[in-house]
């Protein structure tokens, strides 16, 4: 179930770990109410963090885009997958291996902080080979570069193996595609290999964004299930989804328990609120002034109110009903009419 919260989570939690795309900004430009809402929090005490999986760009690079959003960061307020991967890699592999690193800026400076030796080509005999994120111009010869040396024995790290990734174009390949690259192109090894991965929704992440920020009472805020919501349930901590980037309405209500966030809101302003609770009633589940129930396999959503207290019920009776039947085809109940009655 969802939790509740009787005081607003910027009060509640010490340390805000904020997703970027979809959560702060969007296509470049910052999101609806993110700015002021960001504004007060850090007024009121409330510590932000930014953590992305996006391996290509710097923290300095990414605090300043951030600033002239409106958004005052600094570069040590912003953590990336690239950190991650890299303490992994010095941890694992030591200080002073050699990388064959295949990605951005972002990851080679990330290794160069670690005390890591980068090289440019398979002949050079790498001990490690790192993906990340290298933007649309990453040239096809890396790629052969990193499969040759995986092929020879290299270690294989990836920052992330997110698919895709969101452009102000659409929807473009993301590190996770070239991943699959040498994947494939190492099929012909006795025993195929896996590359060790940092990113969310894995704990190395996490583990690099508590190190990092010294938090104590954490709460993870993002738009996507599967890797922000993901990670903050891997790690053990409070999460709020905010529906403000991938995620839908519909979505969330089909979410497994390892991808239902503590809190739902429509954007960042409910991290400024209170989060009432859905409780049972009637057969059904009630939050503010909505009553949501499964009947016949379907939602069914009456009342009124805010529409965030409505896809809380709505939460309730989707999520309760598909434990109820686990491993059930058809468990989750159909949700096209409750969530058109509030236009979720």
């Amino acid at each position: 179930m969802l939790g509740s919260c009787a005081r607003a989570l910027h009060t509640t939690y010490d340390t805000a770990l904020l997703d970027l795309d979809g959560v702060v900004y969007a296509g470049g430009e910052a999101v609806g109410h993110a700015v002021e809402s960001l504004a007060l929090a850090r007024v009121a005490g409330m510590r932000l963090a930014y953590v992305t999986n996006n391996a290509a760009r710097t923290p300095r690079t990414v605090a300043d885009h951030l600033t002239r959003l409106g958004v005052p960061a600094e570069a040590d307020e912003v953590v990336t997958s690239a950190q991650a991967v890299a303490r992994m890699i010095a941890e694992e592999a030591g200080s002073g291996a050699r990388v064959l690193c295949v990605g951005g800026e972002g990851l080679r400076v990330a290794l160069a902080e670690r005390g890591l030796a980068v090289v440019e080509s398979a002949d050079d005999a790498p001990d490690v080979v790192v993906q990340g994120y290298g933007g649309p111009e990453l040239p096809w010869g890396r790629l052969a570069e990193a499969a040759l040396a995986v092929g020879r024995g290299a270690r294989w790290y990836a920052s992330n193996t997110d698919l895709t990734i969101p452009s102000g174009r659409g929807i473009a390949p993301g590190n996770g595609a070239a991943v699959e690259v040498v994947r494939i192109a190492t099929r012909w090894m006795r025993e195929a290999p896996e590359p060790r991965v940092a990113g969310k929704p894995l704990p190395p992440m996490h583990r690099e964004s508590i190190l990092r920020t010294g938090a104590e009472r954490p709460l993870v805020v993002g738009d996507r299930l599967d890797t922000d919501i993901e990670g903050a349930v891997n790690g053990g901590v409070d999460s709020l989804l905010v529906l403000t980037g991938v995620t839908d309405g519909a979505q969330l209500l089909a979410a497994p328990p390892g991808r239902r966030p503590t809190y739902v809101a429509e954007d960042l302003r409910g991290l400024l609120e209170a989060h009432g609770p859905a409780t049972e009633s009637d057969g059904g589940w009630r939050c503010g002034g909505w009553s949501a129930r499964v009947a016949d396999g379907e939602l069914e959503l009456s009342g009124d109110g805010e529409r965030v207290e409505a896809l809380r019920a709505l939460c309730a009776a989707a999520w309760s009903a598909a434990d109820a039947a686990p491993g059930t085809p058809g468990g989750v109940p159909r949700s096209e009419k409750a969530l058109a009655r509030v236009e979720l």
